[in-house]
């Protein structure tokens, strides 16, 4: 690592060593070599002289590429490009000739971007899947275990552990169904030339207008893809990486709202992040459990949810057939939102996998609540033994009061049902009272829709993607 200059805290810190590996140098440049290698072959094939003792050559460089040659090139013509294809030449001298034929700079730099795209969407796809699995099986695990549900994050009707967590679950479901969408819709540039007339390859191909409509649907599936785009001026439209970007801003927003709730249960006291053996929680405050993961997965997660708006700009302010203001904002925004959204899925992996549960805490905060919520079924036992049902509503109305001030004010129990049963028109007794408080009774179909959810919808979409499931975080600090 260098000490003396600016490094990433997103490679240093953040993502991980596979999606690092995408967005390199060697990635790109690779891939460069072999859309040339796809081009030449399809020229040829179409007719152009090119022979296959220069296709071979072409080959046999592929991947050793003379980095050095194309640095001191690109000092001398300022084209990175250029001095690319220049040290390609150097090392494929009887093909240096046909390398780059009839194409322009974005042939090689806009199908790369889609390319790298395409297996960054991929892996962020292997993430979100185990995410989903390890909810999945967090959520089947406590399906049943009654807890306090909040709105307004004020005390509402009891829901369960399980049941609070499909709702996180849902969330990056959605955004699963927008990455399939985003990454089923990715096509190639192709070859389009200068301002996407496709001019060069009319003039090598003689007019011959059939013979330059198979160039791109040849050198789409040589690359793996089923087509590309049908028109474009000379580069893709930066539409598609507004729609990419908003792919991981969704996920973002998914980790985000899921780690903000993990935070608020930790500190009640209800749920935990893992916190290992010797990590240290405050330099002050040794006995400190801060939710330090938690923290990091919202605050990358603002950083892509924010970055997502520089593809839009970027794509609303392209004049014409393309100017080059989109090209330094696509150099920092793309890659990064990648390796960001891969720290957020790997944080989330770790987080998920480890969450510890404190039940007798979930109980105790929840009977601290339950004699309130009780109360409509109490109101009804007490019917049911000759008492007025509007006359003991406003009996327990004044009476959840009085145990309210005596919580709120005083510092003491809900004691609610003690107040109740001293009140003799609802002829009931605090055995009665208190053999009504099983949490169980309160949570409604909560465990039943876990069920069903896990059943019907995540269930055939893991069974779909069991192929990516069994991969683990590696947390770097």
């Amino acid at each position: 690592m260098s000490t003396d200059r600016y490094t990433s805290p997103l490679s240093e810190r953040y993502a991980s060593k596979e999606m690092q590996y995408i967005f390199s140098p060697e990635m790109k440049f690779k891939t460069w070599r072999k859309l040339w290698i796809a081009l030449a072959k399809t020229e040829q094939e179409l007719g152009l002289d090119i022979t296959d003792e220069q296709i071979a050559e072409l080959e046999a460089h592929k991947d050793d590429i003379n980095f050095e040659t194309a640095k001191e090139r690109e000092k001398i013509v300022r084209h990175d490009v250029m001095s690319h294809v220049y040290a390609y030449g150097v090392q494929c001298p009887n093909a240096k000739g046909i390398i780059h034929l009839g194409a322009t700079s974005c042939y090689v730099g806009d199908n790369t971007d889609i390319i790298v795209m395409a297996e960054a969407l991929k892996l962020v796809k292997v993430k979100l899947v185990n995410v989903m699995a390890e909810l999945a099986k967090f959520a089947d695990t406590y399906k049943e275990l009654p807890t306090l549900a909040f709105t307004h994050f004020q005390p509402a009707q009891p829901t369960t552990v399980g049941k609070r967590v499909t709702l996180w679950l849902q969330e990056f479901m959605m955004d699963l169904e927008d990455l399939e969408y985003v990454m089923g819709s990715l096509k190639l540039l192709g070859s389009k030339g200068t301002t996407g007339t496709q001019a060069s390859f009319l003039e090598l191909f003689d007019g011959d207008q059939e013979t330059v409509d198979k160039i791109d649907p040849m050198i789409a599936e040589k690359m793996g893809f089923a087509s590309c785009y049908a028109v474009s001026g000379q580069t893709y439209s930066r539409k598609v990486d507004t729609r990419v970007a908003n792919v991981l801003a969704g996920i973002a927003a998914s980790a985000y709202k899921m780690s903000n709730d993990i935070r608020l249960l930790q500190h009640l006291k209800e749920v935990e992040e893992p916190f290992e053996k010797n990590q240290i929680g405050s330099s002050a405050m040794a006995y400190k459990r801060n939710p330090m993961r938690s923290e990091r997965i919202g605050s990358l997660s603002r950083y892509v949810m924010i970055d997502a708006l520089n593809p839009a700009i970027t794509s609303a302010t392209q004049w014409f057939e393309r100017t080059l203001d989109d090209s330094a904002n696509k150099r920092l925004s793309i890659p990064e939102a990648f390796l960001a959204a891969d720290g957020i899925l790997d944080l989330c992996l770790n987080v998920v996998d480890g969450l510890v549960v404190y039940d007798k805490v979930i109980t105790k905060h929840l009977m601290a609540e339950l004699p309130f919520m009780a109360t409509e079924n109490i109101m009804m036992d007490a019917v049911k033994k000759g008492g007025d049902r509007q006359e003991l509503h406003e009996k327990i109305r004044q009476l959840s009061m009085e145990a309210g001030a005596h919580v709120k004010q005083e510092g003491r129990e809900n004691n609610l049902l003690e107040l109740i049963a001293a009140d003799p028109a609802f002829q009931l007794s605090l055995e009665e009272l208190q053999s009504s408080m099983e949490p169980s009774k309160y949570v409604g179909r909560a465990p039943r829709q876990v069920q069903k959810f896990l059943e019907d919808v995540i269930a055939p979409i893991l069974k779909a993607n069991k192929q990516l499931l069994g991969v683990k975080a590696e947390i770097n600090v």
